[in-house]
């Protein structure tokens, strides 16, 4: 679903319409006139009936924008950042940036949007008698949006997510567990099954003529078994950020230079790699080197007699003139190797995923601290998408590789960072 326009902001959070809200606003204002004109007949007018079921309508919106509210003014206060809320078709959406990191964290959020719809309905269907009094449309309305509300509330409360009642489930089982990952489990297949009932009866309504109702039902059985799908590859996503080691998805993207080695050296390594930076301006007639054509090159590690001393990058050769390549050795411009972004080799990729949001490259270290390999965005989204079962193209993979992005613009590391807050996983150390 797309973000929709923005309209406005209330307490900082942006509130934004889907196009497909206007379709559902349209029929629910046919729905609400074909009603209206039903129980108060020759009571009002047509462009009256109209009018208040295109008031119900857009009021049935805003409790569902208020039921919202109710969700994002809790996780504010857990102090969890709400990004948007989105009137879509079937409904509306609280866009937030992370879980909450405790399970009775998470369970006051999910219970706070069926709380406000309660409490409405509660306080219309109070005053649906004293609204009759002053105008029987004014009533109607009232009861109609108190119904609505009351039903919202309760609908809401049903077991399985991706529904309220499915996320208060996971919060308990997760509360009763300890593992917000059983939660999850459970609160998914609840879904399923709900969302699969939804589907067999929607579609059983719809062949005894029930018409929009059986069509709606199975629409929301559609929605809930996507939600369904996407929560069982999210589990498996985590578990594969969880089970999958450094050492297995690592490649070795350093060379290796002696220290003894000239500067002269170090460029034709860099020219064999077709990525070498121009030397000094004052010396680009002699033996200048083309402009570098790779945004992330090869680290050049130093060693002396089979000890790892260093790493060395360009800056030698920008700052001193190409004469002095020829004299100029490796081992007087290296920087120790503690200096680069390191990540032991049997370190658990989550880990890793959260580290190159931070670096574009990680040095990977084998037990005894030594170097064996590199670590970039590209070769862990590749190793994630092959054991989710999906080949890339060469083309995607070498787009990926340019731009040291994940395929496909997979998103790992919220992925990652909600298994650290929710503390499934911990930081070394921690």
């Amino acid at each position: 679903m797309g973000e929709g326009w923005q309209l406005f902001t209330i307490r900082g959070i942006p509130l934004r319409i889907h196009p497909s809200w206007f379709i559902i606003l349209l029929l629910a204002t046919l729905a609400f006139a074909d009603q209206y004109r039903t129980s108060l007949g020759a009571a009002a007018s047509p462009q009256a009936l109209w009018l208040i079921a295109f008031l119900t309508a857009l009021l049935l919106f805003v409790s569902v924008l208020l039921h919202e509210m109710g969700h994002s003014l809790v996780a504010l206060r857990q102090g969890v950042q709400v990004r948007s809320i989105t009137l879509f078709l079937l409904g509306g959406v609280a866009s937030v940036e992370r879980e909450c990191s405790t399970a009775l964290g998470a369970l006051a959020v999910a219970a706070a949007g069926p709380a406000v719809s309660l409490l409405l309905a509660g306080l219309l269907l109070g005053g649906s008698h004293a609204a009759y009094h002053l105008s029987p449309l004014l009533g109607g309305m009232v009861t109609q949006l108190g119904t609505l509300n009351l039903v919202l509330g309760l609908f809401n409360l049903l077991p399985g997510l991706p529904l309220d009642g499915g996320l208060i489930v996971k919060a308990l089982v997760w509360q009763v567990t300890g593992s917000q990952r059983r939660g999850v489990e459970v609160a998914n297949a609840s879904g399923r099954l709900l969302s699969t009932a939804a589907v067999v009866l929607g579609a059983m309504l719809l062949l005894r003529g029930a018409g929009m109702g059986g069509a709606w039902l199975m629409l929301l059985g559609w929605f809930g078994l996507g939600a369904a799908r996407n929560q069982t590859q999210l589990l498996r996503l985590q578990s594969l950020l969880r089970e999958l080691r450094v050492k297995e998805v690592s490649q070795r993207r350093f060379r290796v230079l002696e220290s003894g080695a000239t500067l002269r050296q170090l460029s034709q390594m860099r020219l064999q790699d077709g990525d070498s930076p121009s030397p000094a301006p004052a010396d680009s007639a002699n033996g200048a080197l083309p402009s570098s054509v790779s945004a992330l090159p090869d680290w050049m590690l130093v060693c002396e007699r089979g000890r790892w001393q260093g790493v060395i990058d360009d800056t030698p050769l920008r700052d001193l003139p190409v004469q002095r390549w020829d004299s100029e050795r490796v081992g007087d411009h290296m920087r120790p190797l503690n200096t680069l972004p390191a990540i032991p080799e049997s370190a658990p990729l989550w880990q890793a995923v959260l580290q190159l949001e931070q670096q574009p490259r990680l040095l990977v270290l084998s037990p005894a601290g030594l170097p064996c390999g590199t670590l970039e965005k590209p070769e862990v989204g590749e190793a994630v998408l092959s054991r989710l079962g999906l080949r890339l193209a060469p083309s995607l993979l070498a787009a990926a590789r340019r731009q040291n992005s994940y395929p496909l613009g997979l998103s790992l590391a919220p992925v990652a960072q909600s298994m650290l807050s929710s503390g499934e996983v911990q930081l070394p150390g921690t």
